[in-house]
């Protein structure tokens, strides 16, 4: 019997036209940046509901060594708790609005990030986002779905409904502003949208509905290269994204975990697994926001007496609850890449939920995030609203390396849910050595921590559903479509290439040559 050929470069999104656009890249001679950088900058436009040219990038890549990019913008300088309440008449922090909108950083991220790696220039990439900009696209039902859940969420923001309102599955959607914003990015780079005009039109937008964003804040916007974090799990290290992110969180369930001899997949393994992710994520909701404010090290969160305090915590035979949270919950975009050079790249991007903040630029076909959401008024927390601030982000793309080479490239997305699926998948593809398609098709769960309700796909089977609520957990079924179980795509090295995985809850597609 021949021996499975698997390609050597690929790519892996949840829109298959992204997917397309990024395999389209390394066709014509690009590598895994291009390729990643025309899939996002597609989704962009045929997924708007899960991200844009509003929102924020991160990246985990390898390049021979590993390297991190943060790619989000800080809250307005003028910012702070008491104008807030006065200007949106509200004593918690607004969820849609003005007041929700950071300075959006996919766009420098999406230029920085290819001025470090990239082959091809933002023109040649941006193709395939231009023409389904311009000339249309063609809605699925899946992609109707998430349009018309999501149009809902907005009924204050008219601009936004105007653009995305009563589009059925089959029609053909443009987006001539959208176009107007790719075609200058092409010509003029990210000066136009930082300094020039698209910038001058993001400012005068949010100003007109209350808000205080200013054209220095957007100008004084940068991105930011960082180390990402690594902590071993049997016998691979994850890296992970340091924060403002939230990869610190399925770093330390791992590390508890990893104290563990997992049962065989069922309601015993489903158990450690929910415990540990509880208790990260209560650790990541007291503390982890912008770096600069927080009073405890994501180093100190790693250490072995911090691990093994929350590991005791663990009954292996009842459910724990943990206090309540801060809820965040995602419109997100994950993808990955990797070319026949070794160059590895993981890749997220999102307006938050999902097209962000109702606030829409019409001339530009811009939708702008609400990443400000996550933070909160109350002076106490760690996550408060400040001038100028990072909010806490829940974007975490990462890789698992072993003996020091990189082995998986992963991640997902769903706000809260992104650590707990990192969670679940690793345990499929570490502990059971599972193809990673296989353990994409796998059912998954998530705990919603503003409650630390469980809710569980409905293909588990009715006993396990008993069994883990003999375990005290009450787990509720999920919907056909529901973002918290997530987006998840992963490449793993082979001897031969790449094994490509794509998300079986998405439309996407994973692509090889």
């Amino acid at each position: 019997m021949a021996a499975k050929r698997f390609p050597r470069s690929g790519v892996a999104a949840p829109h298959y036209l992204a997917s397309v656009a990024g395999l389209t890249a390394l066709a014509r001679g690009g590598n895994a940046m291009d390729a990643a950088i025309a899939a996002n900058l597609a989704l962009g436009v045929v997924a708007p509901y899960l991200c844009g040219y509003g929102g924020d990038v991160f990246a985990v890549v390898w390049d021979g060594e590993l390297h991190g990019y943060l790619g989000s913008g800080r809250s307005p300088a003028a910012a702070t708790i008491d104008e807030v309440r006065s200007r949106a008449q509200t004593d918690t922090m607004p969820y849609f609005g003005p007041h929700s909108v950071t300075v959006p950083g996919a766009v420098a991220g999406w230029f920085d990030l290819l001025g470090r790696w990239g082959t091809r220039s933002f023109g040649d990439l941006a193709e395939a986002a231009l023409a389904y900009a311009e000339d249309g696209f063609e809605l699925t039902p899946t992609g109707a779905a998430f349009l018309g859940g999501s149009v809902s969420l907005y009924d204050g923001f008219p601009a936004l409904r105007a653009a995305y309102q009563d589009v059925e599955a089959g029609q053909t959607i443009r987006q001539p502003g959208l176009a107007r914003t790719i075609a200058t990015l092409a010509a003029d780079g990210p000066d136009a949208y930082y300094q020039g005009p698209i910038g001058e039109a993001i400012v005068e937008t949010v100003q007109s509905l209350g808000g205080v964003l200013t054209p220095e804040d957007v100008a004084a916007y940068e991105g930011r290269f960082a180390q990402p974090l690594r902590a071993p799990y049997r016998d691979v290290e994850i890296a992970e994204l340091p924060p403002q992110t939230q990869g610190i969180a399925a770093l330390e369930a791992m590390r508890i975990l990893d104290g563990f001899a997992l049962p065989e997949d069922g309601p015993g393994r489903h158990h450690l697994l929910i415990e540990a992710s509880k208790l990260a994520l209560e650790d990541r909701n007291e503390y982890v926001s912008d770096r600069a404010a927080m009073t405890v090290t994501p180093d100190e969160m790693l250490t072995a007496d911090w691990i093994e305090a929350r590991r005791a915590r663990i009954d292996p035979e009842h459910a724990t609850t943990p206090a309540p949270g801060e809820a965040h919950v995602g419109g997100t975009a994950y993808l990955c890449a990797a070319d026949a050079d070794g160059l590895l790249v993981s890749l997220i991007q999102s307006n938050f939920m999902a097209f962000g903040s109702g606030v829409h630029v019409p001339e530009w076909g811009i939708n702008l995030n609400n990443r400000g959401a996550s933070f909160t008024l109350d002076p106490m927390s760690v996550n408060v609203l400040a001038p100028a601030k990072l909010p806490m982000h829940t974007l975490m793309p990462a890789m698992a390396l072993r003996d020091g080479e990189p082995t998986i490239v992963f991640g997902t997305m769903g706000g809260d849910s992104q650590a707990q699926i990192h969670v679940q998948l690793l345990a499929h593809m570490i502990d059971d050595d599972t193809d990673p398609q296989d353990a994409l098709d796998a059912p998954r769960w998530y705990l919603q921590p503003s409650t630390w309700t469980l809710r569980a796909e409905p293909q588990f089977t009715p006993a396990w559903f008993d069994a883990m609520g003999a375990l005290g957990h009450d787990p509720k079924r999920t919907g056909r479509i529901d973002t918290g179980t997530g987006h998840a795509h992963a490449i793993k090295r082979t001897a031969g290439g790449y094994a490509v995985a794509t998300e079986p809850r998405a439309e996407g597609a994973a692509l090889g040559l």
